[in-house]
């Protein structure tokens, strides 16, 4: 046999010679047979999905889901997307399962085991395990008459669709359906619990889709660190407040607590003269500053200091007209907002 190695020059220009005509057909083929058949599978669901979804939203446990094999894998992935969608699952391998990983199952659980023939003995420990201990059992299956289907207590079938591989054996379309028959699960049960973005920001902490949804309140410095100063006070006293906070601000309120304006550094500079110390604080403040509201997203923060026409550093946060903290260009970029 000729092995190539990829890297080297030969690799390159054999490449050239690819039929690329014959290769591109066959990947349309693959992918409009899968589409294909996903399309089946979704008109054909019925009473025994709705049920399904029930009885994973009623658990007081978790969805143990597992496979053998390329169903197993599929199972890794359901899994995975389950407990980041809040349906808390993991996967149990068959094979360990009967060498003591039983015991990660518990009564308040229930499996979700994945086999298109519906006959892989490494699953006979699970099933027997979910039947002594009336652990509930639901499946994905290509067949409602195998093994795995009659032991049951609901049973998700796959329609019968061609293997997209040339000699129909190798898994792919019965493994793109279990794919996203475990994505159409967890999506229902998203939204019949009303998982939302707060949930979501929750279980994605580290990821980009958690920075994008987090919210000035996740960020923002409240209490004592957030500068104010009363509108009848003296600039020496503001000057003080700044330079103590480090913000490069201080934020002015009225007789009732309400946010009536701002001092900057750049108000600092305008009005320098000998008399600024002796003035009172509203005779410099910039009145009716920006503001953002404690539930906004962070990246609303930040768009509003850039895209203003003269960009600033910090911004007041303020609920019911009153300011409870602020955040800083410096804490949103830290926090990896962008």
């Amino acid at each position: 046999m000729n092995r190539l190695n990829l890297g080297t020059p030969q690799a390159q220009m054999n490449q050239d010679a690819i039929p690329s005509k014959t290769v591109l057909a066959t990947a349309r083929r693959v992918l409009r047979q899968e589409a294909h058949a996903l399309g089946v599978l979704a008109d054909q669901l019925d009473g025994s999905f709705a049920l399904a979804v029930e009885l994973l939203f009623a658990l007081a446990g978790r969805t143990v889901v597992t496979g053998m094999g390329k169903s197993g894998h599929v199972a890794h992935k359901i899994a995975a997307t389950f407990s980041s969608t809040g349906t808390p699952a993991m996967f149990v391998h068959p094979g360990e399962a009967s060498h003591g990983d039983l015991g990660m199952i518990t009564p308040q659980d229930a499996v979700l085991a994945l086999s298109n023939s519906g006959e892989a003995t490494e699953l006979d420990a699970i099933l027997a395990y979910t039947r002594r201990f009336k652990i509930p059992l639901i499946s994905i299956t290509g067949n409602p008459d195998n093994t795995l289907a009659r032991a049951s207590d609901i049973a998700l079938i796959l329609p019968p669709e061609p293997e997209a591989c040339p000699m129909r054996l190798a898994p792919t379309t019965s493994t793109t359906m279990m794919m996203g028959l475990g994505d159409a699960l967890a999506v229902a049960l998203m939204e019949h619990r009303g998982f939302g973005e707060d949930d979501y920001r929750i279980l994605h902490p580290g990821g980009k889709l958690g920075k994008v949804l987090l919210r000035v309140s996740d960020l923002m410095h409240t209490g004592g660190s957030v500068p104010l100063i009363a509108r009848d006070e003296l600039m020496s006293n503001a000057i003080l407040v700044m330079t103590k906070s480090g913000f490069g601000c201080v934020g002015v309120i009225g007789e009732s607590g309400d946010l009536v304006g701002i001092i900057t550094d750049g108000d600092l500079r305008r009005h320098m003269g000998t008399d600024l110390l002796a003035a009172r604080v509203d005779a410099v403040m910039t009145p009716g500053p920006k503001t953002i509201g404690p539930d906004a997203l962070a990246a609303e923060a930040l768009g509003i200091m850039n895209l203003s026409d003269h960009p600033f550093t910090a911004l007041l946060v303020v609920e019911a007209r009153k300011p409870i903290g602020i955040v800083t260009v410096h804490d949103l970029l830290r926090a990896g907002v962008m």
